[in-house]
């Protein structure tokens, strides 16, 4: 005879359960109406759960916000590893376009309350959720420098990292365009963007390198 769980196993699946609900619903509704305009009420309904449950999990409205952008880059990141893993050694940075456009047209929800809470400056009004997006931006940067580095490893031991350093910035900001023209220009696909974006970055690579 199989034994049923043990009421504290089933309390803390429920736990979990509840935690996901909110973090999940919390992402939902902060990237359409932002942080400030989420609030606990809304969280309520989306979810059918009190408000003493989200304080259960989470120390502050701030403390929600700041778990919602770990738990959105934690996934966004695996995904773009997973779309890249593997790359051949010196490949242009256009051979990885078409796993980036999946990634962001994926996590949309996630990006695009990055955004909102980098153009807003409503992280501001919660250090903890600040540093957190501070963190994810400049993971986003190291990722990205990776990529380039990766695609200009047959010029040499110390110019592919001269040349991530140069360009990473510009690929970040040129991801960051592909994404609000995904959503701004009637949904048309990224990836002509961004294969534009990755021939530029090899075009400026091969210029550094030839300047020495």
């Amino acid at each position: 005879m199989i034994e049923p769980p043990a009421p504290e196993a089933r309390t803390n699946r429920r736990g979990r359960r509840s935690r996901q609900e909110i973090l999940d619903a919390a992402a939902r509704v902060m990237s359409v109406r932002g942080y400030a305009g989420t609030s606990m009420s809304t969280l309520t309904k989306e979810t059918g759960l009190p408000k003493s449950a989200f304080y259960h999990h989470f120390e502050s409205k701030a403390g929600l916000l700041s778990a919602v952008m770990e738990q959105g880059a934690h996934a966004f990141f695996d995904a773009m590893r997973e779309a890249h893993r593997n790359p051949p050694r010196a490949a242009p940075p256009t051979s990885g376009s078409a796993g980036t456009c999946d990634v962001m047209e994926n996590g949309e929800e996630f990006l695009r309350l990055l955004l909102v809470l980098v153009m807003s400056r409503e992280a501001a009004e919660a250090p903890e959720a600040l540093q957190t997006v501070i963190a994810v931006r400049e993971e986003g940067r190291a990722y990205m420098a990776r990529m380039i580095r990766s695609s200009f490893e047959s010029a040499g031991e110390e110019t592919p990292d001269k040349i991530a350093q140069a360009l990473a910035a510009f690929g970040m900001a040129g991801c960051d365009g592909a994404f609000v023209a995904l959503r701004s220009e009637g949904g048309k696909p990224v990836a002509e963007r961004m294969d534009r974006l990755a021939e530029s970055i090899a075009a400026l690579g091969e210029a550094i390198v030839t300047k020495g």
